[in-house]
Protein backbone atom coordinates (compact mmCIF):
# COMPACT_ATOMS: atom_id res chain seq x y z
CA UNK A 1 0.00 0.00 0.00
CA UNK A 2 1.61 3.58 -1.13
CA UNK A 3 1.46 6.17 1.19
CA UNK A 4 -0.98 8.09 -1.12
CA UNK A 5 -3.37 6.10 -0.67
CA UNK A 6 -6.30 5.93 1.90
CA UNK A 7 -5.32 3.64 4.52
CA UNK A 8 -7.45 0.21 4.14
CA UNK A 9 -7.07 -3.10 5.91
CA UNK A 10 -6.20 -5.62 3.90
CA UNK A 11 -7.48 -9.28 3.99
CA UNK A 12 -5.95 -10.86 6.85
CA UNK A 13 -3.52 -13.95 6.32
CA UNK A 14 -4.13 -16.69 8.64
CA UNK A 15 -0.79 -19.03 9.24
CA UNK A 16 -1.04 -22.59 7.41
CA UNK A 17 -2.91 -24.64 7.56
CA UNK A 18 -5.50 -22.19 6.69
CA UNK A 19 -9.06 -23.29 7.66
CA UNK A 20 -11.58 -22.20 5.57
CA UNK A 21 -14.11 -19.98 7.24
CA UNK A 22 -17.80 -20.75 6.72
CA UNK A 23 -19.99 -18.31 4.96
CA UNK A 24 -22.42 -16.36 7.39
CA UNK A 25 -25.91 -16.98 5.86
CA UNK A 26 -28.69 -14.84 6.04
CA UNK A 27 -30.48 -17.87 8.55
CA UNK A 28 -27.31 -17.57 11.13
CA UNK A 29 -27.55 -14.00 11.00
CA UNK A 30 -31.28 -13.88 11.69
CA UNK A 31 -31.39 -16.69 14.42
CA UNK A 32 -30.95 -15.43 17.92
CA UNK A 33 -28.13 -14.09 19.60
CA UNK A 34 -25.65 -16.95 20.55
CA UNK A 35 -24.40 -16.22 24.12
CA UNK A 36 -21.53 -13.60 24.82
CA UNK A 37 -17.86 -14.42 23.50
CA UNK A 38 -16.00 -15.42 26.31
CA UNK A 39 -13.62 -12.93 24.30
CA UNK A 40 -15.80 -10.01 23.87
CA UNK A 41 -17.13 -10.22 27.44
CA UNK A 42 -13.50 -10.47 29.31
CA UNK A 43 -10.15 -9.01 27.95
CA UNK A 44 -9.27 -10.13 24.50
CA UNK A 45 -5.57 -10.56 25.39
CA UNK A 46 -6.54 -13.67 27.65
CA UNK A 47 -7.27 -15.19 24.92
CA UNK A 48 -5.47 -13.66 21.92
CA UNK A 49 -2.60 -11.60 21.12
CA UNK A 50 -1.10 -9.70 18.15
CA UNK A 51 2.91 -9.45 17.39
CA UNK A 52 4.30 -6.24 15.98
CA UNK A 53 3.94 -7.63 12.02
CA UNK A 54 -0.06 -8.47 12.54
CA UNK A 55 0.07 -11.83 13.53
CA UNK A 56 -2.60 -13.12 15.81
CA UNK A 57 -2.29 -15.94 17.64
CA UNK A 58 -4.54 -17.77 20.06
CA UNK A 59 -4.09 -19.41 23.64
CA UNK A 60 -4.36 -23.12 23.81
CA UNK A 61 -3.57 -24.34 27.01
CA UNK A 62 0.04 -23.38 27.89
CA UNK A 63 0.49 -22.94 24.47
CA UNK A 64 0.18 -20.41 21.63
CA UNK A 65 -0.75 -20.97 18.41
CA UNK A 66 -0.46 -18.97 15.16
CA UNK A 67 -4.11 -18.20 13.82
CA UNK A 68 -3.55 -15.37 10.75
CA UNK A 69 -2.01 -12.12 10.11
CA UNK A 70 -4.26 -8.58 10.01
CA UNK A 71 -1.07 -6.30 9.06
CA UNK A 72 -3.26 -2.77 8.18
CA UNK A 73 -5.17 -2.73 11.21
CA UNK A 74 -4.48 -2.09 14.75
CA UNK A 75 -4.34 -4.74 17.36
CA UNK A 76 -7.63 -4.51 18.73
CA UNK A 77 -9.15 -4.54 15.28
CA UNK A 78 -6.73 -7.62 14.28
CA UNK A 79 -7.84 -9.23 17.60
CA UNK A 80 -11.61 -8.26 17.04
CA UNK A 81 -11.58 -9.80 13.45
CA UNK A 82 -10.62 -13.64 14.89
CA UNK A 83 -13.02 -13.28 18.23
CA UNK A 84 -16.08 -12.68 15.44
CA UNK A 85 -15.00 -16.07 13.57
CA UNK A 86 -15.10 -17.55 17.27
CA UNK A 87 -18.24 -16.27 18.10
CA UNK A 88 -19.58 -17.48 14.62
CA UNK A 89 -18.50 -21.63 15.67
CA UNK A 90 -19.86 -20.41 19.47
CA UNK A 91 -23.32 -19.70 17.64
CA UNK A 92 -23.35 -22.87 15.70
CA UNK A 93 -22.48 -24.86 18.65
CA UNK A 94 -24.72 -23.40 20.53
CA UNK A 95 -27.66 -23.83 18.06
CA UNK A 96 -26.39 -27.48 17.59
CA UNK A 97 -27.13 -28.35 21.65
CA UNK A 98 -30.63 -26.23 21.27
CA UNK A 99 -31.68 -28.16 18.73
CA UNK A 100 -31.03 -31.59 20.76
CA UNK A 101 -32.61 -30.03 23.60
CA UNK A 102 -35.51 -29.10 21.57
CA UNK A 103 -36.19 -32.73 19.89
CA UNK A 104 -37.57 -33.47 16.72
CA UNK A 105 -34.42 -34.23 14.85
CA UNK A 106 -32.45 -37.19 14.14
CA UNK A 107 -29.66 -37.63 16.23
CA UNK A 108 -27.97 -39.48 13.57
CA UNK A 109 -28.39 -35.57 11.53
CA UNK A 110 -27.10 -34.07 14.81
CA UNK A 111 -24.38 -36.20 15.03
CA UNK A 112 -22.82 -35.55 11.64
CA UNK A 113 -23.34 -31.88 12.14
CA UNK A 114 -21.16 -31.97 15.77
CA UNK A 115 -18.21 -33.91 14.12
CA UNK A 116 -18.48 -31.21 11.13
CA UNK A 117 -18.15 -28.77 13.73
CA UNK A 118 -15.43 -30.51 15.84
CA UNK A 119 -13.41 -30.39 12.31
CA UNK A 120 -14.06 -26.95 12.32
CA UNK A 121 -13.48 -25.90 15.91
CA UNK A 122 -10.08 -28.04 15.70
CA UNK A 123 -7.41 -25.63 15.04
CA UNK A 124 -9.58 -23.07 14.04
CA UNK A 125 -8.64 -19.58 13.00
CA UNK A 126 -10.22 -17.79 15.84
CA UNK A 127 -9.65 -16.44 19.33
CA UNK A 128 -11.42 -17.13 21.73
CA UNK A 129 -11.72 -20.38 24.46
CA UNK A 130 -11.52 -23.34 21.81
CA UNK A 131 -11.01 -25.27 24.30
CA UNK A 132 -14.31 -24.70 25.97
CA UNK A 133 -16.14 -25.67 22.37
CA UNK A 134 -14.46 -28.57 22.06
CA UNK A 135 -15.29 -29.58 25.67
CA UNK A 136 -18.64 -28.81 24.91
CA UNK A 137 -18.44 -30.71 21.11
CA UNK A 138 -17.03 -33.67 22.99
CA UNK A 139 -20.20 -33.86 25.61
CA UNK A 140 -23.27 -33.47 23.10
CA UNK A 141 -21.41 -36.08 20.77
CA UNK A 142 -21.06 -38.65 23.38
CA UNK A 143 -24.99 -37.84 24.51
CA UNK A 144 -25.72 -38.19 20.52
CA UNK A 145 -23.95 -41.16 20.00
CA UNK A 146 -26.50 -43.17 22.74
CA UNK A 147 -29.35 -41.16 21.42
CA UNK A 148 -28.15 -42.46 18.07
CA UNK A 149 -27.60 -46.39 19.62
CA UNK A 150 -31.46 -45.70 20.95
CA UNK A 151 -32.72 -44.23 17.33
CA UNK A 152 -31.29 -46.87 15.41
CA UNK A 153 -32.50 -49.47 17.91
CA UNK A 154 -36.29 -47.89 17.23
CA UNK A 155 -36.07 -47.93 13.83
CA UNK A 156 -35.01 -51.76 13.83
CA UNK A 157 -38.28 -52.27 15.89
CA UNK A 158 -40.14 -50.15 13.81
CA UNK A 159 -38.88 -51.60 10.23
CA UNK A 160 -39.15 -54.84 11.80
CA UNK A 161 -43.12 -54.20 12.80
CA UNK A 162 -43.34 -53.35 9.07
CA UNK A 163 -41.91 -56.14 7.82
CA UNK A 164 -44.51 -58.51 9.35
CA UNK A 165 -47.10 -56.02 8.39
CA UNK A 166 -46.60 -56.44 4.92
CA UNK A 167 -45.35 -60.42 5.50
CA UNK A 168 -49.28 -60.49 6.45
CA UNK A 169 -50.27 -59.02 3.16
CA UNK A 170 -48.27 -61.07 1.42
CA UNK A 171 -49.24 -63.86 2.95
CA UNK A 172 -53.57 -63.11 2.57
CA UNK A 173 -52.96 -62.75 -1.30
CA UNK A 174 -50.89 -66.06 -1.03
CA UNK A 175 -54.44 -67.71 0.88
CA UNK A 176 -56.32 -66.36 -2.16
CA UNK A 177 -53.97 -67.71 -4.65
CA UNK A 178 -54.32 -71.35 -3.09
CA UNK A 179 -57.92 -71.66 -2.93
CA UNK A 180 -59.74 -73.31 -6.02
CA UNK A 181 -59.99 -70.84 -8.22
CA UNK A 182 -62.84 -72.56 -10.41
CA UNK A 183 -65.34 -72.42 -7.72
CA UNK A 184 -65.04 -68.40 -6.49
CA UNK A 185 -67.08 -65.59 -6.75
CA UNK A 186 -64.56 -63.32 -8.82
CA UNK A 187 -66.18 -59.96 -8.01
CA UNK A 188 -65.16 -60.57 -4.36
CA UNK A 189 -61.44 -62.44 -5.10
CA UNK A 190 -61.33 -58.77 -7.48
CA UNK A 191 -61.99 -56.28 -4.58
CA UNK A 192 -60.13 -58.40 -2.41
CA UNK A 193 -56.48 -58.30 -4.02
CA UNK A 194 -57.37 -55.08 -5.24
CA UNK A 195 -57.54 -54.03 -1.50
CA UNK A 196 -54.77 -55.90 -0.54
CA UNK A 197 -52.26 -54.02 -3.85
CA UNK A 198 -53.86 -50.70 -2.54
CA UNK A 199 -52.44 -51.92 1.00
CA UNK A 200 -49.37 -52.51 -0.16
CA UNK A 201 -48.63 -49.19 -2.53
CA UNK A 202 -49.97 -47.12 1.09
CA UNK A 203 -47.01 -49.49 3.40
CA UNK A 204 -44.75 -48.94 0.54
CA UNK A 205 -45.25 -44.66 0.32
CA UNK A 206 -45.92 -44.19 4.05
CA UNK A 207 -44.18 -47.23 5.95
CA UNK A 208 -40.22 -47.36 6.76
CA UNK A 209 -37.74 -48.39 4.44
CA UNK A 210 -37.50 -52.00 4.26
CA UNK A 211 -34.00 -53.56 3.38
CA UNK A 212 -33.53 -54.11 -0.09
CA UNK A 213 -33.05 -57.81 -0.35
CA UNK A 214 -36.20 -58.20 2.13
CA UNK A 215 -38.35 -56.04 0.31
CA UNK A 216 -37.34 -57.88 -3.07
CA UNK A 217 -38.05 -60.85 -1.69
CA UNK A 218 -41.90 -59.90 -0.13
CA UNK A 219 -42.39 -58.43 -3.64
CA UNK A 220 -41.84 -61.00 -5.69
CA UNK A 221 -44.35 -63.18 -3.28
CA UNK A 222 -46.74 -60.60 -3.78
CA UNK A 223 -46.34 -60.61 -7.54
CA UNK A 224 -45.94 -64.41 -7.98
CA UNK A 225 -49.74 -64.65 -5.72
CA UNK A 226 -51.38 -62.11 -7.57
CA UNK A 227 -50.28 -63.51 -10.96
CA UNK A 228 -51.84 -66.47 -10.15
CA UNK A 229 -55.24 -65.04 -9.65
CA UNK A 230 -54.75 -62.99 -12.63
CA UNK A 231 -54.74 -65.86 -14.84
CA UNK A 232 -57.18 -67.87 -12.73
CA UNK A 233 -59.28 -64.62 -13.22
CA UNK A 234 -58.42 -64.88 -17.27
CA UNK A 235 -58.78 -68.36 -17.45
CA UNK A 236 -62.61 -68.32 -15.73
CA UNK A 237 -63.76 -64.88 -17.86
CA UNK A 238 -62.77 -66.47 -21.16
CA UNK A 239 -64.89 -69.84 -20.16
CA UNK A 240 -67.97 -67.66 -19.19
CA UNK A 241 -67.09 -65.55 -22.43
CA UNK A 242 -67.62 -68.94 -24.74
CA UNK A 243 -70.74 -69.97 -22.43
CA UNK A 244 -72.11 -66.82 -23.42
CA UNK A 245 -71.06 -66.88 -26.66
CA UNK A 246 -73.05 -70.69 -26.82
CA UNK A 247 -76.18 -69.11 -24.68
CA UNK A 248 -76.66 -66.06 -27.14
CA UNK A 249 -76.24 -68.29 -30.15
CA UNK A 250 -78.96 -70.65 -28.63
CA UNK A 251 -81.48 -67.39 -28.17
CA UNK A 252 -81.18 -66.02 -31.32
CA UNK A 253 -81.89 -69.57 -32.62
CA UNK A 254 -85.31 -69.16 -30.30
CA UNK A 255 -85.84 -65.69 -31.12
CA UNK A 256 -86.37 -66.63 -35.00
CA UNK A 257 -89.00 -69.32 -33.94
CA UNK A 258 -90.68 -67.31 -32.01
CA UNK A 259 -90.71 -64.75 -35.03
CA UNK A 260 -91.77 -66.96 -37.14
CA UNK A 261 -95.17 -67.99 -35.32
CA UNK A 262 -96.82 -64.39 -35.50
CA UNK A 263 -98.71 -65.38 -38.80
CA UNK A 264 -100.73 -68.28 -36.49
CA UNK A 265 -101.58 -65.56 -34.03
CA UNK A 266 -103.47 -66.72 -31.16
CA UNK A 267 -102.78 -70.52 -32.23
CA UNK A 268 -98.64 -69.89 -32.21
CA UNK A 269 -99.14 -69.26 -28.12
CA UNK A 270 -98.66 -73.37 -26.84
CA UNK A 271 -95.39 -73.31 -29.52
CA UNK A 272 -94.25 -70.10 -27.94
CA UNK A 273 -94.93 -71.22 -24.30
CA UNK A 274 -92.67 -74.58 -25.57
CA UNK A 275 -90.08 -71.87 -26.84
CA UNK A 276 -90.12 -70.21 -23.69
CA UNK A 277 -89.33 -73.26 -21.56
CA UNK A 278 -86.33 -73.81 -23.93
CA UNK A 279 -85.29 -69.91 -23.22
CA UNK A 280 -84.79 -70.98 -19.79
CA UNK A 281 -83.10 -73.43 -20.12
CA UNK A 282 -80.70 -71.91 -23.03
CA UNK A 283 -78.49 -70.40 -19.56
CA UNK A 284 -77.00 -66.37 -19.56
CA UNK A 285 -75.79 -65.07 -22.13
CA UNK A 286 -74.22 -61.43 -20.20
CA UNK A 287 -76.16 -58.99 -18.70
CA UNK A 288 -76.25 -56.83 -21.71
CA UNK A 289 -76.73 -59.42 -24.60
CA UNK A 290 -79.86 -60.73 -22.25
CA UNK A 291 -81.70 -57.65 -21.79
CA UNK A 292 -81.33 -57.38 -25.58
CA UNK A 293 -81.89 -60.45 -26.52
CA UNK A 294 -85.24 -60.74 -24.04
CA UNK A 295 -86.30 -57.77 -25.57
CA UNK A 296 -86.79 -59.10 -28.97
CA UNK A 297 -87.81 -62.37 -27.93
CA UNK A 298 -90.72 -60.65 -25.81
CA UNK A 299 -91.57 -58.75 -28.60
CA UNK A 300 -92.52 -61.68 -30.19
CA UNK A 301 -94.57 -63.17 -27.59
CA UNK A 302 -96.19 -59.79 -27.20
CA UNK A 303 -97.42 -59.98 -30.94
CA UNK A 304 -98.90 -63.24 -29.94
CA UNK A 305 -101.01 -62.55 -26.88
CA UNK A 306 -102.20 -59.02 -28.47
CA UNK A 307 -103.86 -61.20 -31.14
CA UNK A 308 -105.56 -63.16 -27.74
CA UNK A 309 -106.12 -59.77 -26.29
CA UNK A 310 -108.03 -58.64 -29.63
CA UNK A 311 -109.79 -62.22 -29.98
CA UNK A 312 -111.24 -62.05 -26.19
CA UNK A 313 -112.43 -58.39 -26.41
CA UNK A 314 -114.12 -59.26 -29.48
CA UNK A 315 -115.71 -62.64 -28.17
CA UNK A 316 -116.82 -60.43 -24.85
CA UNK A 317 -118.44 -58.47 -26.81
CA UNK A 318 -120.31 -60.92 -28.64
CA UNK A 319 -120.93 -62.82 -25.10
CA UNK A 320 -122.83 -59.39 -23.53
CA UNK A 321 -126.08 -60.67 -24.38
CA UNK A 322 -125.85 -64.23 -23.38
CA UNK A 323 -124.78 -62.80 -20.04
CA UNK A 324 -127.47 -60.85 -19.53
CA UNK A 325 -130.00 -63.83 -21.12
CA UNK A 326 -128.20 -66.19 -18.38
CA UNK A 327 -128.83 -64.02 -15.70
CA UNK A 328 -132.67 -64.04 -16.90
CA UNK A 329 -132.63 -67.66 -16.41
CA UNK A 330 -130.83 -67.48 -12.53
CA UNK A 331 -134.07 -65.31 -11.92
CA UNK A 332 -136.20 -67.77 -13.35
CA UNK A 333 -134.74 -70.62 -11.09
CA UNK A 334 -134.99 -68.84 -8.32
CA UNK A 335 -139.28 -70.37 -8.03
CA UNK A 336 -137.07 -73.87 -7.96
CA UNK A 337 -136.60 -73.46 -4.10
CA UNK A 338 -139.99 -71.71 -3.53
CA UNK A 339 -141.90 -74.46 -5.66
CA UNK A 340 -142.99 -77.67 -2.88
CA UNK A 341 -144.22 -80.15 -5.30
CA UNK A 342 -141.02 -81.71 -6.20
CA UNK A 343 -141.83 -83.22 -8.88
CA UNK A 344 -142.69 -79.72 -10.62
CA UNK A 345 -139.68 -78.14 -9.15
CA UNK A 346 -137.87 -80.92 -11.12
CA UNK A 347 -139.34 -80.34 -14.19
CA UNK A 348 -139.16 -76.39 -13.93
CA UNK A 349 -135.66 -76.59 -13.29
CA UNK A 350 -134.57 -79.20 -16.07
CA UNK A 351 -136.06 -76.78 -18.74
CA UNK A 352 -134.40 -73.87 -17.58
CA UNK A 353 -131.12 -76.34 -17.50
CA UNK A 354 -132.07 -77.09 -21.22
CA UNK A 355 -132.38 -73.19 -22.11
CA UNK A 356 -129.17 -72.78 -19.84
CA UNK A 357 -126.99 -74.74 -22.64
CA UNK A 358 -128.45 -73.48 -25.44
CA UNK A 359 -127.59 -69.99 -24.43
CA UNK A 360 -123.74 -71.12 -25.72
CA UNK A 361 -120.47 -70.38 -24.19
CA UNK A 362 -119.40 -67.14 -22.53
CA UNK A 363 -116.26 -64.99 -22.44
CA UNK A 364 -114.70 -64.49 -20.49
CA UNK A 365 -114.40 -67.91 -18.85
CA UNK A 366 -114.50 -66.23 -15.57
CA UNK A 367 -117.89 -65.22 -16.07
CA UNK A 368 -119.10 -68.01 -17.05
CA UNK A 369 -118.15 -70.07 -13.70
CA UNK A 370 -119.43 -67.38 -11.95
CA UNK A 371 -122.84 -67.95 -13.60
CA UNK A 372 -122.71 -71.72 -13.08
CA UNK A 373 -121.82 -71.75 -9.76
CA UNK A 374 -124.90 -69.55 -9.20
CA UNK A 375 -126.90 -72.25 -10.79
CA UNK A 376 -125.18 -74.98 -9.41
CA UNK A 377 -126.28 -73.82 -5.42
CA UNK A 378 -129.90 -73.92 -7.13
CA UNK A 379 -129.36 -77.86 -8.44
CA UNK A 380 -127.61 -78.93 -5.38
CA UNK A 381 -130.69 -77.73 -3.35
CA UNK A 382 -133.07 -79.44 -5.12
CA UNK A 383 -131.21 -82.45 -4.98
CA UNK A 384 -131.02 -82.51 -1.23
CA UNK A 385 -135.08 -82.00 -1.09
CA UNK A 386 -135.14 -85.08 -3.55
CA UNK A 387 -132.89 -87.21 -1.36
CA UNK A 388 -134.59 -86.86 1.54
CA UNK A 389 -138.10 -87.59 -0.19
CA UNK A 390 -136.64 -90.45 -1.73
CA UNK A 391 -135.74 -91.34 2.06
CA UNK A 392 -138.95 -91.27 3.21
CA UNK A 393 -141.42 -92.88 0.53
CA UNK A 394 -138.55 -95.46 -0.40
CA UNK A 395 -141.71 -98.88 0.04
CA UNK A 396 -138.00 -100.78 1.53
CA UNK A 397 -137.49 -97.94 3.97
CA UNK A 398 -141.32 -98.15 4.73
CA UNK A 399 -141.15 -101.89 5.30
CA UNK A 400 -138.13 -101.91 7.26
CA UNK A 401 -139.44 -99.13 9.71
CA UNK A 402 -142.94 -100.57 10.50
CA UNK A 403 -141.12 -104.04 11.25
CA UNK A 404 -139.04 -101.83 13.72
CA UNK A 405 -142.10 -100.47 15.14
CA UNK A 406 -143.82 -103.22 15.81
CA UNK A 407 -140.86 -105.16 17.54
CA UNK A 408 -141.26 -101.63 19.55
CA UNK A 409 -145.04 -101.73 20.36
CA UNK A 410 -144.84 -105.79 21.55
CA UNK A 411 -140.86 -104.48 23.50
CA UNK A 412 -143.21 -101.36 25.00
CA UNK A 413 -146.16 -103.55 26.21
CA UNK A 414 -143.67 -105.95 27.78
CA UNK A 415 -141.87 -103.46 29.67
CA UNK A 416 -145.73 -101.97 30.51
CA UNK A 417 -146.20 -105.63 32.57
CA UNK A 418 -143.15 -105.65 33.95
CA UNK A 419 -143.55 -102.14 35.32
CA UNK A 420 -146.72 -102.60 36.75
CA UNK A 421 -146.13 -105.87 37.98
CA UNK A 422 -142.84 -104.03 39.88
CA UNK A 423 -144.76 -101.57 41.34
CA UNK A 424 -147.72 -103.98 42.74
CA UNK A 425 -144.51 -106.49 44.54
CA UNK A 426 -142.67 -102.76 45.48
CA UNK A 427 -139.04 -103.52 43.95
CA UNK A 428 -137.94 -100.15 43.21
CA UNK A 429 -134.98 -101.05 41.53
CA UNK A 430 -136.79 -103.42 39.19
CA UNK A 431 -139.66 -100.58 38.51
CA UNK A 432 -136.94 -97.82 37.81
CA UNK A 433 -135.28 -100.42 34.93
CA UNK A 434 -138.90 -101.05 33.58
CA UNK A 435 -138.82 -97.49 33.15
CA UNK A 436 -135.73 -96.23 31.65
CA UNK A 437 -136.68 -98.67 29.41
CA UNK A 438 -139.91 -98.27 28.73
CA UNK A 439 -139.12 -94.38 27.82
CA UNK A 440 -136.22 -95.32 25.71
CA UNK A 441 -138.48 -97.72 23.27
CA UNK A 442 -141.35 -94.53 23.12
CA UNK A 443 -138.50 -92.36 22.17
CA UNK A 444 -137.61 -94.76 19.12
CA UNK A 445 -140.94 -95.20 18.14
CA UNK A 446 -141.38 -91.63 18.11
CA UNK A 447 -138.29 -91.00 15.94
CA UNK A 448 -140.31 -93.82 13.52
CA UNK A 449 -143.42 -91.62 13.20
CA UNK A 450 -145.60 -94.36 14.18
Amino acid sequence: MSADETPKPTPPVPAPPRVPMPPRTPAVAAAPAAPASPVAAVDSADWGRVTEDGTVEVREGDDWRVVGQYPDGTHEEALAYFVRKFDDLAFKVHTLEQRYQAGGASASDLTNQAQKLVTEVTGAAAVGDLGSLQGRLSTLTETLSEAREAEAKEAKEVVDKAIAERTVIVESIEAIAARDLTKVQWKQVTEEVSSLFDTWQSHQQNGPRLPKGISQQLWKRFRDARAVVDKGRRAFYAELDETHKSARDRKNALIERAEALAPKGVDGIPAYRGLLDDWKAAGRAGRKADDALWARFKAAGDALYAARAEQSAAEEAESAPKIEARKALLEEAKAVADESNIKQARALLTKIQRQWDEVGRIFPREQERALDDKLRVIEQGLKSREDVDWKRNNPETKARANDMSQQLQDAIEKLEAELAAAEKSGNKKAAKEAADALEARRTWLSALGS
